[in-house]
């Protein structure tokens, strides 16, 4: 059975949106590396029609020697949650339909590893309404914007256990959290 890995850029006041506030700071290769673990414990991908219609054009021309996440990004099974999406062009990627917590716990049971998440609000939302996800990780930038959508609903209740936090020079820091039993 796989695991649901959920990766988000996080302002102080929850702000996921449109993360290129990020590139204010600079990238640290221990933060590089905190990510590079991640989608190596990954087998595949799950995203949002959102975040996929980022990701496709911005990953599928990328090569390893441009970004080693490449070949996770473009090889890897991606699945996608939408009830708008038809015939997904980049490599390796199916449209589950709509959000059903079903067919995620279905991928999840048949999964041969992990399941990396990245960016897709309403679908993280979703997985931490119906206690999908095994592992939450903010990186968590040292501002506040005021606005923009959050990661969190105001009626989203969560008990987190924190699993490992690292600083990086920059001010951001990795909390990664798992579901507190």
């Amino acid at each position: 059975m796989g695991r649901i890995l959920v990766h988000e850029f996080i302002t102080l006041d929850g702000v996921i949106e449109n993360p290129t506030w990020s590139m204010a700071y600079p990238f640290d290769p221990k933060m590089g590396q905190a990510i590079g673990g991640i989608m190596q414990q990954s087998r595949a991908l799950l995203l949002g029609r959102h975040t996929y219609e980022m990701f496709a054009p911005a990953w599928s021309a990328r090569t390893a020697e441009e970004d080693p996440g490449a070949p996770f990004m473009n090889e890897s099974p991606k699945y996608v949650v939408s009830s708008t999406l038809q015939d997904p062009d980049w490599s390796n990627s199916m449209v589950l339909g709509a959000y059903d917590r079903d067919a995620i716990l279905s991928l999840k049971e048949s999964a041969e590893g992990d399941i990396y998440v990245s960016g897709s609000k309403t679908l993280v939302g979703a997985l931490l309404s119906d206690a999908l996800v095994d592992e939450l990780h903010l990186f968590m930038y040292p501002l506040t914007l005021g606005h923009g959508l959050r990661l969190f609903d105001d009626d989203l209740a969560l008990k987190l256990a924190l699993a490992e936090s690292e600083t990086y020079e920059s001010g951001v820091v990795h909390l990664a959290y798992r579901p507190a039993h």
